[in-house]
């Protein structure tokens, strides 16, 4: 079989002249903008993930040692497990962003991802309906299922990846099949950026099955792909299998975000954002009236989904019901399909008439807004204050109180970013602490359900830095041998001291 297609690949239409002005201040650039306006108002007061310090750490070692690490160092409690770091890139670039422009750099990172997402969601949902009110409708839903993973994480890089996957499979599978060539070069860069990749690859494979076998089944939609997707993308999805391995641990960075998946049922049952959909979040609600939305397109109004659209969605629906973070990738998969299914019912489509003044100053009035709203440096550093424990770690550190230290999960983070010289003792690299049982050993000191003192003792802790609500406070502040030194609304500094001799 031979990989490049003899047919004749058709033609773009050709279309009336028009001044340049008229397709660059289109009314398609104006909600462009304002998608970049949205992005930019949901994120500014996001800069309070306690992740961003960790990666935007392992980014710098990346960036200044020139190495990839193989064995943690960053806490003492892991015995210097082997850790895979499957995100370095993302780490890298993150911490590109901090040395160019500090917490500006990285929320100017933020809002140039979620602005690209939202920018790519709105081109394919353009090319995958038609119709470009549709297509605003569709990003929209997009826009409130991402805001669950609006954060300064590699899974921004890795959801923008997934949706430029769509967008070239699109093309390459309705319009030039050349398109398709440049998805294996697209993994080899998502593997070394965010786990999402498997479900990338996992779509992939739904849509070369489907097209390659040209199943006609009754109640779905013929699918989209012309007579050459189904020769093309077979080879296209074994290219794009063997790029993955491009990357510095080979089959073991593959397949890591099966081991986290597999064997690590703390973190997926005890973090929030692995937890299932709960009815006290309005994201759940939206979900169930997404899903009745199509359930009305396809039943009521006789607008049926094609097979690889439907094995997709329900797949990517049960898992987002299973894992709240993973309304995100379903949102991203569900915007074209919704934007296809209602375009197919709209009977009196007009093309829409271009007023380049007026959206020339929506244009200006949109970056104006970006520039006025786009936070401050010291609304930034609020933010980091607010949210981690900078004032209890500056005390620490001019008074060189002595370690080891016993961290609260969430400050972990930033005790690795701002405080390099004292070893964590649990941070938010859960699948490392589980796998050594300190996460475990961790969950039920915190809350109290273990005496304090053993774990304090066993690790021969000197220094505890917590929040004042950690279950296991109360047992502390018993304990002759400790004494609170530091505290504010956010964290509590404990310090071991000499007991005096009973004479």
């Amino acid at each position: 079989m031979s990989l490049v297609s003899t047919e004749t690949i058709e033609p773009a239409k050709s279309v009336t002249a028009e001044p340049w002005y008229s397709r660059f201040f289109s009314f398609r650039s104006a909600l462009t903008a304002l998608f970049i306006v949205l992005a930019v108002m949901t994120v500014r007061a996001r800069f309070n993930d306690p992740d961003l310090w960790w990666h935007l750490k392992l980014g710098q070692i990346v960036a200044t040692t020139h190495h990839i690490p193989e064995f943690d160092t960053l806490s003492y409690t892991t015995g210097h497990h082997h850790v895979v770091p499957h995100e370095w890139l993302s780490q890298l670039l993150i911490y590109a962003s901090y040395a160019a422009g500090g917490y500006s750099g990285l929320m100017f990172w933020e809002c140039a991802f979620v602005s690209g997402i939202l920018i790519a969601g709105f081109y394919l949902c353009q090319i995958y309906g038609g119709d470009v009110r549709t297509a605003f409708l569709g990003t929209l839903s997009l826009w409130a299922f991402g805001t669950v993973g609006y954060a300064i994480r590699p899974q921004l890089v890795g959801y923008l990846l997934l949706t430029f996957e769509l967008i070239l499979l699109h093309l390459g599978r309705t319009r030039n099949p050349r398109w398709l060539l440049l998805l294996p070069p697209l993994f080899a860069v998502w593997v070394n950026c965010h786990g999402s990749f498997w479900l990338g690859l996992g779509v992939l494979a739904v849509v070369a099955f489907t097209d390659a076998t040209d199943l006609h089944i009754r109640g779905f939609a013929p699918a989209m792909g012309r007579s050459w997707s189904g020769r093309w993308l077979p080879w296209i999805f074994a290219l794009s299998a063997a790029a993955l391995f491009l990357n510095p641990n080979g089959l073991e960075q593959i397949l890591y975000p099966f081991s986290i998946m597999l064997h690590s049922p703390i973190n997926l049952g005890n973090v929030q954002e692995w937890r299932h959909l709960t009815v006290n979040d309005q994201r759940t609600w939206f979900f169930i009236a997404e899903v009745a939305s199509f359930a009305a397109l396809i039943f009521l109004r006789r607008a049926w989904l094609t097979l690889d659209e439907s094995i997709v969605l329900a797949y990517t629906a049960f898992e987002a019901v299973r894992h709240e973070r993973l309304l995100f990738p379903f949102g991203i998969l569900a915007a074209p399909v919704l934007c296809r299914l209602l375009t197919a019912q709209q009977s009196n489509h007009q093309e829409d008439r271009q007023r380049p003044g007026l959206n020339a100053a929506l244009i200006g009035v949109a970056f104006l807004v970006v520039w006025r709203v786009f936070p401050s440096g010291s609304s930034l550093r609020k933010q980091a204050e607010d949210a981690s424990p900078v004032e209890a770690t500056r005390f620490i550190q001019q008074h060189h109180l002595p370690g080891p230290i016993l961290n609260n999960y969430d400050f972990g983070g930033y005790l690795i970013w701002a405080a390099p010289e004292y070893p964590v003792f649990v941070d938010g690299r859960a699948d490392i602490f589980e796998w050594t049982g300190v996460l475990g050993t961790y969950g039920n000191w915190v809350m109290g359900r273990t005496p304090a003192r053993g774990v304090l003792d066993a690790y021969h802790v000197n220094l505890c830095l917590l929040s004042p609500d950690a279950g296991v406070v109360p047992q502390i502040r018993k304990l002759p041998e400790w004494k609170q030194v530091y505290a504010d609304a956010h964290a509590l500094v404990f310090e071991r001291v000499p007991v005096p001799a009973v004479r």
